[in-house]
């Protein structure tokens, strides 16, 4: 009797062992693959779930370092790259949607906050490969929306709800993005195309510059789980989380119409600095953080989990790229008024 060939199945990738510890991002220890994005191509089912599941996830062990394998790590993990548009500071593109991390002084925070959540079309999921750690700061830090909301004074969480929130920008080549950096183009008919296509009101100003107004919901259903989350710019955009100095000069150069950005409540009333304020006071409570390392990946899911950045001293290279895009149409809680 000739017995029967062994069947073989592929077997699945092992579970990913997710450390948790408090007061940092959970985090994923490998050893040295070899070949970073063939490991993340068997592990992307198990990794995409580690996010599901906890919100954002940092992988130490890859040893990312040149931007090509990076692109092949984050392309394994993500769904598709996203081309950045409405870019609130200019950024370096090594390949398509591969950049580097926004042009920010590196002795000022960038606050909590969602990538894009002013688009109507912003990234399900952030990705970060860090080629060369700070010597101190920098800091990517995470926090959970959904924890966020429900900190948040309840009269302030029913006026967002009903207006929603407003962000006002101010093109122009002295400062902050330019019409190109923003739209991918200076073209004034393209850019008034993608504005009318986005819902965004805009003014050409006499100098030639170009004054946008946008209208967002600030909490929003998760587009998989259906939970509320605060998902918006509220106090990164605001002009309350400059540093103060930093504020009153602009102010004295270009008026307070004329700041690169602003935010305020969706109908137009001005949100106080008291408001921003209590947001980076409850952001910073419900923060997770751990200091990059050279070689690190970190996925974060980009509309249950707030990030930020932290001053630093030293070199610092974060690539970055958005992916799985949602719509914030299909998010947006049906019972909003603010369309």
């Amino acid at each position: 009797m000739t017995a029967k060939p062994a069947t073989t199945q592929a077997s699945a990738p092992p579970e990913l062992d997710v450390d948790v510890r408090p007061g940092a991002p959970p985090t994923v220890l490998v050893p040295p693959p070899g070949d970073a994005a063939a490991w993340a191509r068997q592990h992307r089912d198990s990794l995409r779930a580690a996010v599901a599941r906890h919100g954002s996830v940092l992988v130490r062990g890859l040893g990312l370092s040149e931007p090509a394998q990076v692109e092949a790590v984050f392309r394994a993990v993500g769904s598709e790259l996203m081309t950045e548009r409405e870019a609130f500071a200019a950024r370096r593109s090594y390949a398509p949607g591969v950049y580097s991390s926004a042009t920010w002084p590196p002795n000022q925070p960038m606050c909590m906050h969602h990538e894009l959540s002013y688009t109507l079309h912003a990234p399900g999921l952030m990705l970060f490969a860090c080629r060369t750690a700070p010597a101190a700061g920098g800091v990517t830090g995470v926090a959970d929306s959904r924890a966020v909301l429900g900190a948040l004074p309840a009269d302030l969480v029913a006026r967002f709800e009903r207006d929603g929130w407003m962000l006002i920008r101010n093109y122009s080549d002295e400062i902050g993005a330019s019409v190109a950096d923003a739209f991918g183009t200076d073209d004034p008919a393209e850019v008034e195309r993608y504005c009318t296509t986005n819902r965004i009101e805009f003014e050409w100003r006499p100098d030639g510059g170009l004054q946008t107004r946008q209208r967002r919901a600030a909490i929003v259903r998760h587009p998989v789980t259906g939970e509320r989350c605060w998902f918006n710019q509220v106090a990164f955009l605001s002009e309350w989380t400059m540093e103060p100095e930093v504020r009153e000069y602009l102010v004295d150069m270009y008026e307070e119409d004329g700041l690169p950005f602003r935010t305020a409540f969706g109908n137009g009333d001005p949100i106080d600095e008291d408001v921003v304020a209590l947001l980076n006071e409850i952001y910073e409570s419900h923060t997770l953080r751990e200091p990059w390392r050279a070689g690190d990946l970190m996925l974060v899911d980009n509309v249950r989990t707030a990030h930020s950045r932290e001053p630093y001293e030293g070199e610092r290279e974060i690539l970055v790229a958005m992916s799985d895009p949602v719509s914030l149409q299909d998010a947006a809680p049906k019972e909003e008024s603010w369309r």
